[in-house]
């Protein structure tokens, strides 16, 4: 490495191996067949995967308003992602569920994951993206009080 690549600010750096890694991936997604998916839809079905979500979840989470994640919901519903459920004490919120086709997207993502950081592992060595997940955990962590904080868009 030289001094001049030292001078990129690991943000930036960061933000462009987010890209790289994001667009990869439904570069990918599209090539299984996963036509329908949004980059949005990931941080939605990661937080629905956990327990079900609410429509006033989905908004706290991506940062919009209710009537857009209430669009959002509907298209990841309308796809089959996510399903109403009619569990919830409070008739006004209907909580979203992950649905089966939700849960083997998410399986594929996380195959899709495996395979580009092998990708990487061959490029920088395994040893040093095994050191490089573990620096990020431990920095990640630090910054927030000792447990990972909600995937969610930086927008």
């Amino acid at each position: 490495m030289t001094n001049a690549d030292e001078l990129i600010p690991l943000a930036r750096l960061l933000a462009m191996a987010y890209r790289d890694l994001i667009e990869n991936l439904h570069h990918r997604l599209r090539e299984r067949g996963w036509n329908q998916v949004r980059p949005a839809f990931g941080f939605v079905l990661l937080a629905a995967r956990d327990a079900p979500i609410t429509i006033t979840e989905i908004a706290a989470l991506m940062g919009t308003t209710k009537q857009a994640a209430s669009k959002l919901a509907a298209a990841m519903s309308d796809s089959g992602y996510l399903v109403m459920g009619t569990d919830s004490d409070d008739g006004r919120q209907r909580p979203l569920h992950l649905s089966p086709r939700g849960g083997e997207l998410l399986t594929d993502v996380e195959d899709i994951y495996r395979e580009l950081e092998a990708e990487w592992a061959k490029v920088i060595g395994a040893p040093a993206l095994k050191r490089l997940r573990r620096s990020l955990h431990t920095a990640v962590l630090a910054s927030h009080g000792g447990e990972l904080p909600a995937v969610r868009p930086s927008w």
